[in-house]
């Protein structure tokens, strides 16, 4: 009978998985892999860059932070063997863990969370420092300049236990997902997308509508295979368009667009700038 030695990342898989950590795999350039030979390349529907399971049967789910999971017997699986022998980096799911990640993605980042946020527990990564508290929200890109927040519905690359005490996930944190998202000039002052003000009643100022056109936003982003500046533009524009002068928008939906737009590629610089170029078109 011959034995299989298990990869180094796998091996890192297990021992976090023993501790309670839901776990996947990565491949290099820090995508989820989808978990069985019959999904690579995402053959099977699966997004990896919006961090999303394909409808895929082997077993379900597949991809991305939905297939994170704790138990030995699945990572260990033959239909995930070839995969773990592929990839590139373990990556983890926070919220699964009961934990947020504030990503930090370069030294300007680092410096504004010292003085902005509670120190917690730090890991170093290639450019910057993940800040990890004990506690979940939802996951939001771009709250800032090359600050991200990973936890529910979200994976970060594992990196090490880090150094620090890890604190309880701050008022500070939560309230960056609220806030409209910015984009920071290295030089020349800090660029901010405003929620559109509004006057006056609304005329269609109904919680389904309105949700109905921001998924509708993300999912056009989502679905398009070439032309994404454009397609970027043309939803920010319709957006604006049905209710950028009624003041329905809050920065939960725009940041939920520039989330949408950033797993496709789009830098937070990109999308403030679709948004400005956008609301100048409709005279806002």
């Amino acid at each position: 009978m011959t034995h299989t030695v298990p990869s180094a990342q796998l091996r890192a898989a297990l021992g976090l998985a023993e501790r309670g950590i839901p776990v996947l795999p990565l491949r290099a350039g820090k995508g989820p892999m989808g978990n069985c030979a019959a999904c690579q390349k995402n053959v099977c529907g699966g997004r990896p860059n919006m961090q999303t399971p394909g409808p895929c049967t082997c077993p379900r789910p597949c991809h991305a932070w939905a297939a994170a999971t704790t138990s030995p017997a699945v990572l260990k699986s033959p239909l995930w063997a070839g995969v773990w022998r592929q990839a590139a980096a373990v990556a983890y799911h926070p919220g699964g863990a009961g934990l947020t990640v504030v990503d930090l993605d370069h030294a300007d980042a680092v410096a504004w969370a010292r003085e902005n946020l509670p120190a917690t527990r730090t890991v170093t990564t290639t450019r910057g420092e993940h800040w990890i508290y004990q506690g979940t929200m939802r996951s939001v890109n771009g709250v800032r300049d090359g600050i991200d927040i990973k936890s529910t519905a979200s994976y970060a690359r594992w990196r090490g236990a880090g150094t620090g005490a890890m604190q309880p996930l701050p008022d500070a944190v939560r309230a960056l997902a609220d806030k409209a998202p910015t984009v920071a000039r290295r030089a020349g002052g800090t660029v901010t997308v405003p929620r559109p003000a509004g006057g006056g009643d609304c005329p269609h100022r109904s919680p389904v509508y309105l949700e109905r056109g921001i998924a509708m936003a993300e999912q056009r982003i989502t679905a398009a295979t070439s032309g994404v500046h454009a397609t970027v533009y043309g939803m920010f524009l319709a957006v604006l368009s049905a209710h950028g002068r009624c003041g329905c928008l809050t920065g939960a939906h725009i940041g939920r667009l520039f989330t949408a737009a950033q797993a496709k590629g789009e830098s937070a610089r990109h999308c403030a700038a679709a948004w400005s170029n956008a609301s100048a078109a409709l005279g806002m």
